[in-house]
């Protein structure tokens, strides 16, 4: 038994074009989007809660009924009255996707801002999921007050997972971001980068280079995520790779890295078997990719699931 998930971060409210010159409103965000693929491949016994802060204004009602009917438990989520969910727009050029945010008065800011809160729920759960994102929305105190429960997590002995989806624009500057995402690393015991983003921001020369830069921090299980080229694990020194799935078509890279960090750790968390979780999860994000959007419909899903590796 997998045991209580716990994903803390922030759920945006979604706008993407439609027909008409109209706009479609959804919900997602990296950790949101993480927490409905460990839900969606993990067996109903087992709880995923998502942990974050959101007003209580009708669009975060909406957003907490979209959030349960996913099967996600949002008992734990904060209502911060004068408060509203951060929103984004999605801009298509070309088959290209730009974004436009406005979060500066995003609820989920706020969602360490009540330590017994946050205490309560990572003392009720045995993993711990969260990002460079999570960080970047928060207070330089407030993170340090989230990181030092994080790490307490850790201490006792709960797998605390780390994805740094690493994101300039969300930070002051890049030393405050580089540094904070080292502590975030720091805190985590399963860290999960991408190689890009690592070689762009760390200046990693190699995937070798990432994961030596992060065991060194203390994590112990590191999952790097290199596109096409494929995945490297490292879990207690013990280092292996896993290729990548092949995409039968590319139709939106929206929430490939989050589908394959939920499909990962459900995998993981069920059999203890990296190496598996790592390709179920690569033919997971091939599938996510060939449609629109961040998060695939139940028929999908379902066929993932069929295929025995779920």
């Amino acid at each position: 038994m997998a045991g209580r998930a716990l994903l803390i971060g922030e759920c945006m409210v979604e706008l993407r074009q439609a027909e008409g010159g109209l706009l479609r409103k959804g919900f997602a965000g990296d950790t949101f989007n993480t927490a409905f693929y460990l839900r969606a491949f993990l067996p109903k016994a087992s709880p995923v809660d998502y942990f974050t802060a959101v007003g209580t204004d009708p669009v975060s009602d909406e957003m907490l009924a979209f959030i349960d009917g996913t099967g996600v438990g949002t008992g734990f989520v904060r209502r911060v009255p004068e408060r509203t969910p951060g929103l984004y727009m999605i801009h298509l050029k070309d088959g290209e996707r730009s974004f436009s945010y406005w979060r500066s008065a995003s609820a989920a800011r706020l969602l360490a801002d009540d330590p017994a809160a946050l205490r309560a729920a990572i003392d009720a759960s045995d993993t711990i999921f969260f990002s460079g994102i999570t960080l970047a929305i928060l207070a330089r105190e407030a993170a340090e007050a989230f990181l030092a429960e994080i790490r307490r997590a850790k201490a006792s002995g709960k797998l605390v997972a780390f994805d740094p989806n690493i994101r300039p624009r969300l930070w002051s500057d890049p030393d405050t971001m580089r540094a904070t995402i080292t502590a975030g690393a720091g805190a985590a015991n399963l860290v999960m980068p991408s190689f890009e983003d690592e070689a762009t921001h760390f200046g990693d020369a190699s995937v070798d280079a990432t994961i030596a830069r992060y065991r060194g921090l203390g994590a112990d299980k590191l999952v790097v995520k290199d596109g096409a080229e494929g995945i490297t694990l490292n879990f207690g020194g013990l280092q292996t790779f896993v290729p990548s799935a092949i995409a039968e078509r590319i139709v939106d890279t929206t929430g490939a890295g989050d589908s394959f960090n939920g499909a990962f750790l459900a995998h993981y968390l069920k059999s203890g078997d990296e190496r598996l979780a790592a390709a179920f999860a690569a033919r997971v994000a091939a599938t996510v990719i060939g449609h629109h959007g961040a998060l695939l419909a139940q028929a999908e899903i379902a066929a993932l699931s069929a295929d025995g590796s779920a």
